[in-house]
């Protein structure tokens, strides 16, 4: 036996080798072609419009590059109608050239937006198979009561002030409550509101309704993060109310800080979708929360060696995974904020191959290093290689999105020991995946990519210290109250019965768990 796996060992070892040579041979830069420049004529104006008019009754246009015009068009039954149009200077500086046509442009950047929103809702159900296939039967209930609650409570928080608090218009880059007041509704009645909210004067690319429903589905997924860490051993009722608060006001301050226009985004931070803004922040709370809990009863020894407390189903957890990268196409898609092709694409092409050469990293890793590849680092993996490139993924070329996820993949293996090692109890991997990889993946941006420099990183460094440090000191600090006041882990006897049973008087499972169906009968009695 021993010569047998030996020669499997070298044979795998020569079979990584045959893949890193093909690698290296079959991953080319991504040439990205600039677009040919628009058709103009020095001194004049060429319109190319795409409307049956048959004459143009007004023009506006100015000497930006891109300026905001109206077109009026007047048809032979005597109706008018004006168009907002997008134009664009010709390169030679003289000439207006007609970007788009604004109404068609407008609606599909809307359109796409919208379904890139309801794939990160899709996510949510990602999250609440995989939390649930990695952790053990007798909490399955718990879980998914926890990740329902979470996406409801993420999106009323996040109406009720989060949005305004992450949008606040102009303000002094760090807080404001200003745009609280405001909610988050549009008087239908009101022309100038709806003109100014609800039509393309808002944005070229969305509605303010569309710009909540993206952004909402974003913040409860930071919430999500942080179940996963604290899973079968936290109380139902302070976990609610601190994602409430997480949601409400930690996530949406820092979110502001770069994508709310404050002093990240002056300084230069780049943060694409949120490497560091949504999963580093998710990760950096659900590090704290874990310190502050503590690890499950049974999972680590008095001489300080750890127990494997294996997940009930690897069939739902493979699920989770790939629900959360085909949702992923919308989160990373998506934060384009436009349906603009060149754009949307790369980012799309990015974010696939950094999952995949991720997943690989991840699962080579545990074959080398463990004897044996395990499908749950496999796994892992993916989300690391997705994670990492999020931050940068409208930046990278495709050797540079491989070389990411293939980092990553190897950093989530080491991490998940790392954790366990120093008895920070995770039971999904979460901390490792979205904290660690996240940091990675915020760092790449500088290293790889069209603004990687010495003075980028600097950048990166600064953005991810200000928002760990305010993540962290939130947590603690909020955290430390609840477990002041309402506590924060259930009894050791609710741990070995069962969260499903202690905190929801229900069985997942009750034909295939007869001790937790006797319990659950006993406590009717």
């Amino acid at each position: 036996m021993t010569g047998l796996r030996s020669q499997r060992r070298n044979d795998f070892g020569w079979l990584c080798i045959a893949m890193l040579l093909l690698g290296m041979l079959a991953v080319p830069q991504l040439a990205m072609a600039d677009a040919a420049p628009a058709a103009s004529v020095e001194g004049s104006i060429k319109i190319e419009h795409f409307y049956p008019a048959e004459d143009f009754a007004a023009l506006e246009a100015g000497s930006d590059d891109t300026v905001a015009g109206s077109i009026a068009y007047t048809y032979p039954d005597g109706r008018t109608e004006t168009k907002r149009v997008d134009w664009k200077k010709a390169e030679d500086g003289t000439a207006a050239v007609h970007a788009e046509t604004s109404d068609e442009l407008w609606t599909t950047n809307n359109l796409w937006i919208m379904i890139a929103g309801m794939l990160v809702f899709i996510m949510h159900l990602g999250f609440a198979t995989l939390e649930s296939g990695l952790t053990r039967a007798k909490n399955t209930v718990n879980i998914l009561f926890k990740n329902t609650f979470i996406v409801c409570i993420g999106v009323l928080t996040y109406a009720l002030c989060g949005f305004n608090i992450m949008y606040p218009g102009d303000f002094n880059g760090f807080f404001s409550l200003d745009a609280v007041q405001g909610f988050i509704s549009v008087d239908l009645d009101n022309t100038e509101a709806v003109a100014s909210n609800l039509t393309s004067s808002y944005n070229v690319g969305y509605t303010w309704y569309t710009d909540f429903f993206f952004q909402a589905m974003f913040a409860a997924t930071a919430a999500t993060i942080v179940s996963g860490a604290v899973a079968e051993r936290i109380k139902l009722s302070s976990f609610l109310v601190f994602i409430t608060l997480l949601v409400a006001v930690s996530y949406p301050i820092t979110g502001s800080w770069q994508w709310g226009g404050g002093f990240l985004a002056e300084m230069g931070f780049h943060d694409f979708a949120g490497s560091t803004l949504v999963h580093s922040v998710g990760g950096w709370a659900a590090l704290a929360m874990v310190i502050l809990l503590g690890p499950r009863l049974g999972k680590y020894n008095a001489d300080g060696s750890s127990n494997a407390i294996p997940g009930h189903n690897l069939v739902m957890a493979a699920i989770g995974v790939f629900l959360l990268w085909f949702g992923w196409f919308g989160f990373n898609g998506g934060s384009v904020l436009s349906a603009e092709a060149k754009s949307v694409s790369l980012v799309l092409v990015t974010t696939s191959i950094a999952a995949a050469a991720g997943g690989i990293a991840a699962g080579v890793a545990s074959w080398l290093f463990s004897s044996k590849p395990d499908v749950t680092m496999a796994l892992n993996g993916i989300l690391a290689g997705l994670v990492g490139i999020t931050a940068g993924a409208d930046q990278m070329n495709v050797w540079q999105a491989v070389l990411i996820g293939l980092i990553a993949g190897v950093i989530v293996y080491f991490s998940v020991l790392m954790f366990d090692k120093i008895k920070i109890d995770d039971p999904v991997g979460a901390i490792s995946v979205h904290l660690v990889c996240g940091i990675w993946g915020t760092l790449a941006v500088g290293v790889f990519g069209a603004k990687a420099g010495v003075e980028q990183i600097g950048y990166q460094l600064a953005g991810i210290g200000a928002i760990g440090a305010f993540t962290l000191a939130f947590t603690f600090v909020v955290g430390g109250l609840i477990k002041a006041v309402m506590g924060l882990r259930v009894a050791d006897g609710e741990q070995v019965e069962g969260l499903d049973l202690g905190e929801h008087d229900m069985a997942c499972y009750p034909d295939f768990q007869p001790t937790l169906v006797k319990s659950y009968h006993l406590r009717e009695m």
